[in-house]
């Protein structure tokens, strides 16, 4: 069997740093960790090629060699995923597909021509989708009922990747969340019990790592990587000695709840074990909110305080807010912008509540009768403002989400928070505290950042010079770090612009020209595909 493993485009948003990779000289932040572990489940004799076409699109002959089509996608990723099953369907091709979109939304991808769906955890469905081509099933649907035991899991066949195309490679220690946030899909996609692999697993996937010549960042790509907080300490207790063995090959970013903070051991495993930063799911600064949406983990602690905690410990703090919960009251944008401006957290992430097939806010805006035809449609979508009415009116909500993007990521801003940041973080005497770039890439990024920052642009170049000596004179081992943040922005100061012309299609005017206490005429809410309804979008 001749299988062409794809993974689809990304679309520009605030995750994809477009800018700030064309800068480092790479093309993708990260590889797709899970069709990479799909592709050790398929049998060896079959001949296999993978393209993650984020960064090379496969070739003509690629399509005529290939036998059977593989796509794995998340919900951003829609567009192209749909292209690619079409455009094989009409190849005569048969085609896979499986991931976090066609899980959550199975019907898309049959109605799109895709002839098998291998869904859930593919620990579990892809043998079961071998068994029924053995048995020559021309399509097939294949579901798991049980999560499966990760300790089990293949390695990824990191040698199928062009690795040096990406800023960072992954690996997965754990799968599930125990916490029970009404917007996120983790839960259902992978339960609420974490499951973790054994200590030598991690190991060993590492040392594939280090034999294919990866020196530099990994981001350890679980949800809550905290979450089994016994076998985390149990891992890095392992991975300390490994890495210092190994003279500290790499450095780990990870993603964790916000009760981190109150893990002073934990924090200081992280530490010893090479972590350099942590993206924590913040939300909003309002605790009603919080409660609402029971993310109730972020109460138990002063939000801004652990931020400090986090900091203090040696963690760069990446972290991620939404706009739209219920209940929330106006002028969240703006208390936002104060919590980040308070923090100096350089990249809040902030975005627009979407309801997300299958978790529990779709299930009870959907009882509520609050979601909008097409919902399901609007997943992902980045042209689409919310696909559901919230509980105030939605441009008040657009109108906040342009402002809040545009004030905190105005240049000379951000710069000011990525120098408060730096400032703040204790330095690690373990390993270096910075996404890595190899040197040769390293001197084309600093003098692209030099050109933008200290010479193209007057309004900073002073500051971007007064700063640096700062930073050179205080913490200079931080310094890397620094500059990494700082060319980073090159990507977000694009990216508010997009965002703001985006959400001004939307709401049919310029979110930044019109006093945001001001209503917009009614014919310019209504989203782009709908009817018009008794309840307007934006009331």
């Amino acid at each position: 069997m001749n299988a062409l493993l794809l993974y689809p485009h990304f679309p520009k948003t605030f995750w994809s740093f477009d800018r700030f990779l064309e800068m480092a000289g790479v093309k993708a932040f990260i590889p797709p960790l899970g069709i990479l572990t799909v592709a050790s489940l398929l049998p060896p004799h079959w001949h296999l090629r993978f393209h993650d076409r984020n960064v090379a699109e496969e070739t003509e002959d690629d399509w005529h060699w290939c036998d059977l089509v593989i796509v794995s996608a998340m919900l951003v990723q829609r567009e192209d995923f749909h292209h690619l099953i079409r455009l094989a369907v009409a190849m005569g091709k048969k085609v896979a597909v499986g991931g976090p979109y066609p899980t959550s939304l199975p019907e898309h991808a049959l109605q799109s021509g895709a002839h098998y769906l291998i869904l859930d955890e593919g620990e579990i469905t892809v043998p079961a989708f071998l068994a029924a081509l053995e048995r020559g099933e021309p399509c097939g649907v294949f579901r798991a009922l049980e999560k499966p035991d990760v300790s089990l899991s293949p390695r990824p066949r990191y040698d199928l990747l062009q690795r040096d195309a990406y800023l960072m490679m992954a690996v997965q220690f754990s799968r599930g969340c125990p916490f029970n946030c009404e917007f996120c899909d983790i839960i259902n996609l992978y339960g609420r019990k974490p499951r973790t692999k054994e200590n030598h697993q991690i190991l060993g996937e590492l040392k594939i790592l280090y034999d294919l010549g990866w020196r530099g960042s990994i981001f350890m790509v679980d949800d809550n990587f905290i979450g089994n907080q016994h076998n985390v300490k149990r891992l890095l207790n392992d991975l300390i000695p490994w890495m210092r063995e190994h003279r500290y090959p790499f450095n780990f970013l990870t993603e964790a709840s916000v009760n981190l903070a109150e893990q002073p051991e934990l924090l200081d495993l992280m530490a010893r074990a090479g972590f350099f930063g942590v993206f924590l799911g913040i939300e909003t600064p309002d605790q009603d909110s919080l409660e609402l949406t029971r993310k109730r983990q972020n109460t138990r602690h002063p939000l801004a305080e652990a931020c400090r905690t986090i900091s203090a410990a040696g963690l760069v703090i990446y972290a991620g807010f939404i706009l739209g919960f219920d209940g929330e009251r106006s002028g969240a944008g703006q208390r936002i912008e104060a919590f980040v401006a308070e923090t100096a957290i350089p990249q809040p992430m902030l975005g627009i509540l979407q309801a997300l097939p299958n978790t529990a806010l779709w299930t009870r805006l959907e009882q509520e009768g609050r979601l909008l035809p097409g919902a399901d449609g609007g997943c992902g979508d980045q042209n689409t403002l919310m696909n559901f009415v919230p509980s105030r009116p939605a441009w008040d909500i657009g109108h906040e989400y342009v402002r809040a993007l545009w004030r905190m990521y105005e240049p000379a801003t951000y710069l000011e928070r990525c120098l408060r940041h730096c400032l703040a973080i204790t330095p690690n005497p373990h390993c270096a505290q910075q996404m890595h770039v190899p040197p040769a890439r390293a001197v084309r990024l600093l003098a692209l950042l030099v050109w933008h920052q200290g010479l193209r642009r007057p309004e900073l170049r002073g500051q971007f010079w007064r700063q640096l000596g700062q930073m050179a004179q205080r913490q200079p081992r931080l310094l890397a770090l620094y500059l990494g943040l700082c060319a980073a922005g090159e990507h977000v100061f694009e990216y508010r612009q997009l965002a703001r012309e985006r959400i001004g299609a939307q709401l049919g005017h310029d979110p930044l020209a019109m006093p945001p206490t001001t209503p917009p005429p009614p014919q310019a809410v209504q989203p782009p595909g709908t009817k018009a309804r008794a309840t307007p979008l934006l009331q």
